[in-house]
């Protein structure tokens, strides 16, 4: 008997399920979006540009003219922006289903957050890191809610010296860093999963990859933009990773969802392993105590 590869098809229907996606105007955080908007989901468009929030509303609505999306504007670079948010959405809604952080940079210039934070760990993690704690009670008041944070597999470039977190000591090197903040959603990803169980919370916390795929995310390398027209995979299965880690209803929490084939770099979703280092208990540990005192959000002690 031939099995088919999961793919958005078999995604049930979501009505009356509340769902957040960060950098949703473009890219995968769009596609995941729109998907779940068809599923009859209630999406909120979490956005740093509010008109380019608008513009991918209306692609949404042009393809399901009844979907139920909104527009919220956040800044993942900026504390309080992302505080901003959360009281906001906390003062709309009673429920949140998933959450999908799924903003980040990649490779930009020297640069630093609006909280003097090195720009990519700084929006990649310390921003979702904040946003997540921030929205912890409206999440764990949802039954069968589910976090899903966005790796990549630059995690294996990562080795995060926790005495210089932001390269304030070091020479910057900008590859290193962006491994750096992957890396660090996992360890996020891991003692967030532990630290529910712990508290008996019914949220599940995965995260997700989605191979190689051709985005927005490689505007500031041009090696990888020519790359793109001969490796890379379309959005829509570049995002499938995402959506199975947020809807499956047997992925395990603590788990990474990335494709099966070619090495990850390709393919349909499944549960796959992240390398080694990812795993250090000791280090993702260390990384909560150093982003609850960075961002002054504390939460699941």
């Amino acid at each position: 008997m031939k099995i088919t590869p999961w793919n958005s098809d078999q995604i049930t229907d979501q009505n009356n399920k509340k769902v957040i996606v960060t950098g949703a105007s473009s890219g995968i955080g769009l596609e995941a979006a729109k998907v779940l908007a068809g599923k009859n989901a209630q999406v909120i468009l979490a956005v740093r540009n509010s008109q380019k929030g608008e513009d991918a509303k209306k692609r949404i609505l042009q393809v399901f003219p009844r979907a139920d999306v909104t527009v919220m504007e956040i800044d993942l670079s900026n504390l309080k922006s992302i505080k901003a948010f959360a009281k906001s959405f906390a003062a709309q809604h009673s429920r949140l289903d998933i959450l999908i952080n799924n903003a980040g940079v990649m490779a930009p210039p020297p640069s630093r957050t609006t909280d003097g934070f090195e720009l990519q760990i700084g929006t990649n993690h310390f921003g979702h890191f904040a946003l997540t704690g921030l929205l912890m009670p409206v999440i764990a008041a949802t039954p069968d809610s589910s976090i899903v944070n966005l790796s990549s597999m630059a995690h294996k470039m990562g080795n995060i010296d926790f005495t210089d977190i932001n390269w304030e000591k070091r020479k910057y090197k900008k590859w290193n860093a962006y491994g750096d903040s992957k890396i660090a959603n996992l360890y996020f990803t891991y003692e967030l999963d532990r630290r529910l169980k712990k508290n008996a919370i019914d949220t599940k916390a995965v995260a997700a990859h989605p191979g190689y795929t051709d985005t927005d995310l490689q505007r500031h390398t041009s090696f990888f933009t020519f790359l793109n027209k001969i490796l890379a995979q379309s959005i829509p299965m570049g995002v499938l990773p995402t959506l199975y880690a947020a809807t499956h209803p047997n992925i395990p929490s603590g788990s990474f969802a990335g494709p099966l084939s070619m090495g990850g770099w390709r393919g349909y979703p499944g549960v796959v392993s992240s390398n080694a280092l990812s795993y250090d208990k000791n280090n993702a540990n260390k990384l909560w105590e150093i982003s609850e005192k960075l961002t002054g959000i504390t939460y699941l002690g």
